[in-house]
This record gives C-alpha cells, structure tokens and sequence, in this order.
C-alpha cells in the first residue's frame, strides 16, 4: 500500500519500518492472529499516566479528528485520508481522556467492524471542519508485535473571534486489530503554553499498553 506508513512489529526479529523516507513510506502485511479482544480494558491503561493527570469520559463522536478540534461533518482532502482521523466509523468507543500539565490525552479502542487501516496518497492531507483546519503529515510509526500501525503529526489552525488564529499540535498513533478493531491514542499539546510538553513518545508508548491490555484481557 502506497502513500502512509504502515509499520508491522515480527516477533522473535528486530524488525521497523520500511520507510527509508518519510515521503515514500512502505508498507507490509498483517500476520493473522487469532487473540480475542475486549475494548473495556482499555481502562487499564490509565495507571500509566503521568503524575498529575485527571482522567474524564469521553465526549461523544471521539475519534482523532474531534481530538484535533473539528467539528463533526468535517471534509478530508483528499477524502480518503478521513479514515484516519475517525477509524473507528460507525463501531461502539471505550476509552477515556486525560488532562495535565504538559496537554491532554485521549484513548480509545472501537470495534468491532473496523476496515482496512491505510488508504493510499496520504502522506501530507488536509482536514476541514467549522473554524479549524488540520494539516496532517504521516510520520514513522511505532512497531507493535504482528499489529499494522500507522502515525500522523497534526497542526490545528482554528480562526477565533477578530480572526485571530490558534493553533494546537497533536500526535496521534493507531493500531489496526484483530476482529476489526483499533485502537488510537492521541496526545494534543498547545505549543504556546509556558509549561513543559509531554515527551514525543507518550502516544507510541500508551498505544502498545494499550494493545496489550486489550488483548491480555481477552485471552
């Protein structure tokens, strides 16, 4: 699959991403698995957090692009690329959001009745919504045991009363499972805030707990 990266963990190898560059990102398949998934502990995962988060529910339509500012009915271009930003279409959400010092994080896990993760051409796209737009750059992403994932780095640019513009910056990482589910963990930050940012790999790291717990639990 061209135009995003994909990356696949093989167990027993040390193995990345075929992604010699950003710009032209591979991809490789899915190894069959039989785990059973259970969305609920994705709960689990909030003992990982770091010191000083407050954890709340989620709000309703979560998916990365509400995550990122857009309101609903938003329009990708291209119009592929909007299954990234909301991969959980139309599938029931567990999850949970956080908020602290360096920003806020969102998890979530929906399914099942999920589809393929990565359309093509989706190396750099746009998404639109109310007063925000979202420009959107695939990124290398985290490679989990016998899991597709895909990473995308994410600046928001809303126009607010007078039009002045602000901006937000996200990370956002997910894990396309088995029996059509996903998991996605989202890490937004305001680049103008005088307090520490969370560290770059806080979403790559929350998403393999998270795929962890889900299918622990499972078992």
């Amino acid at each position: 699959m061209r135009g995003y990266a994909i990356c696949l963990g093989a167990v027993l190898v040390v193995a990345g991403c075929a992604t010699p560059q950003p710009a032209t990102p591979t991809s490789s398949s899915a190894i069959e698995s039989s785990a059973v998934v259970n969305p609920a502990a994705v709960a689990r995962v909030r003992s990982e957090l770091p010191t000083g988060y407050e954890v709340g529910d989620l709000a309703e339509h979560a998916a990365p692009a509400s995550f990122w500012g857009l309101k609903p009915h938003w329009i990708a271009e291209p119009t592929q690329c909007g299954a990234l930003a909301d991969p959980g279409a139309g599938a029931p959400v567990r999850g949970w959001s956080a908020s602290g010092p360096g920003g806020i994080i969102y998890a979530l896990v929906a399914g099942p009745g999920v589809r393929s993760p990565a359309p093509e051409g989706c190396t750099a796209w746009t998404l639109t919504g109310g007063r925000t737009t979202a420009a959107v750059n695939a990124v290398e992403p985290p490679a989990i045991a016998d899991t597709p994932t895909v990473a995308m780095s994410t600046v928001a640019t809303t126009v607010v009363e007078g039009g002045t513009e602000t901006r937000s910056h996200a990370d956002t990482v997910n894990a396309y499972l088995d029996s059509g589910y996903v998991a996605s963990v989202t890490v937004v930050t305001d680049p103008g805030s005088a307090l520490p940012a969370l560290e770059p790999d806080v979403a790559a790291r929350l998403l393999a707990q998270t795929v962890t717990a889900v299918r622990d639990a499972g078992r």
